[in-house]
């Protein structure tokens, strides 16, 4: 908050400092750590991006009646000529890209976005706050989840949510117990390491059932899925999303796009078919599709 006030005194922009805590608290980190709770892998940033930047936020910019809503993410928005849409595109930073964190952005929210950091890489955006005098040009980037600290999620969650140190069975797919975990919550699709079972072939989380408060792993073939259910689908290009699209899809920020086939369902949701089997798409995580540069759409990872 220090910097940003030193920032804005530097280049003569207004100063306001608004107190979010309990809300924030409510909408991101109560979702965050439900989300764990039962047993899904949830991404906060995609909600605080929907309900706090670009919902409270620009409630804010009508109070002020300011046309606009400006934020560093890198990435593009621009409109398209021929059917009107506001359209969601990556930054040109391929590193810094973070299109992936935006695609819940509805047409009201699009049209009054600024991201003018999308246009450029991250040196060139410190090469310019250098040029202005600011002091914060060579500040460290900010790498994990803000509110977590140094602790990581698993401590977040024991410090305040003890009820997540509930231990319970680990499985294979056939219900062959092979251990015992300290609570699900600490448990992701994937997951291959801090698992506790020892020796033999390497060993995956598959399924984490709540009800039973099992973990079920089995070896990386098991892990492999060729379809995944989307729920909560937003479609930016279009109104009406057509059958059937090939699209590239990441299921993991930071993750290279795959191939697939997304077919549009009633209800908001949609189902994911990749060109080639894939592993670790977690359920609670992000789906975000992908035509180039162009952000399709995306949702919510169910099954």
């Amino acid at each position: 908050m220090d910097d940003a006030c030193r920032v804005a005194s530097r280049i003569g922009i207004p100063f306001y400092v608004l107190n979010y805590q309990d809300f924030f608290q409510r909408t991101v980190i109560d979702y965050f750590c439900g989300a764990y709770l039962n047993g899904r892998t949830p991404n906060p940033c995609v909600e605080c991006n929907r309900v706090v930047k670009f919902g409270r936020l620009l409630k804010l910019a009508d109070a002020l009646d300011a046309d606009y809503l400006a934020t560093g993410h890198y990435a593009r928005v621009c409109q398209d000529r021929r059917t009107g849409r506001y359209v969601l595109k990556k930054g040109i930073d391929a590193e810094k890209d973070q299109s992936y964190f935006l695609y819940p952005l509805t047409q009201e929210q699009l049209s009054r976005a600024l991201f003018p950091l999308g246009e450029k890489t991250k040196e060139e955006t410190r090469e310019l706050a250098r040029s202005f005098g600011l002091d914060v040009c060579d500040k460290p980037a900010s790498q994990d989840i803000c509110f977590l600290g140094n602790g990581g999620y698993r401590r977040f969650l024991a410090e305040r949510f003890p009820e997540s140190l509930c231990p319970g069975r680990i499985t294979d797919t056939h219900g062959q117990v092979l251990g015992q975990h300290r609570g699900i919550a600490f448990y992701t699709v994937g997951q291959r390491k801090r698992l506790g079972i020892g020796g033999g072939e390497p060993l995956y989380v598959l399924a984490l059932d709540r009800g039973t408060r099992t973990v079920v792993v089995g070896g990386r073939e098991e892990l492999q899925k060729s379809q995944i259910l989307v729920k909560r689908v937003n479609w930016i290009a279009f109104g009406e999303p057509p059958d059937r699209m090939e699209v590239g899809v990441r299921i993991r920020y930071r993750q290279h796009e795959l191939g697939a086939t997304v077919r549009a369902r009633d209800g908001g949701s949609a189902v994911v078919a990749f060109t080639s089997p894939q592993a670790a798409a977690a359920p609670g995580q992000s789906a975000v599709f992908y035509d180039g540069d162009v952000v399709v759409g995306g949702g919510i990872i169910d099954q």
